[in-house]
């Protein structure tokens, strides 16, 4: 089983969270369907997004509804999914550049906290 947890900027806004309640109900469920598989470990509609992919980390869920949701999320281990944010496939370039300077600062903090 995956562990999933909201992403937590350093001001204490969950954008993940944030993310999820925009849409309407249809895609909510979507989104909360596309969750529960990632649970389960299919991470069959996933795949790596933006430059440096092995250097950032970041992944893109594609849910196919709507105007092309996406969920921003990097892995922390085999067992540990942080959930970055959403998004569109119309901002996709920007929800990317976000996600992955969200999960550098992540990864940062997680660093100066094991020291």
């Amino acid at each position: 089983m995956i562990d999933l947890r909201g992403y937590i900027d350093e001001r204490g806004n969950k954008r993940f969270a944030q993310w999820l309640e925009g849409p309407d109900a249809a895609a909510a469920a979507k989104a909360t369907i596309a969750l529960a598989r990632m649970e389960q470990g299919n991470f069959s509609k996933v795949k790596g997004v933006g430059s440096g992919v092995f250097e950032y980390g970041v992944f893109e869920y594609k849910i196919e509804f709507g105007p092309g949701y996406r969920i921003y999320f990097g892995k922390d281990g085999d067992r540990l999914v942080i959930l970055i944010g959403g998004g569109t496939k119309k901002r996709q370039q920007q929800d990317i550049a976000s996600a992955q300077e969200c999960w550098a600062a992540y990864k940062r903090r997680k660093k100066q906290e094991i020291q």
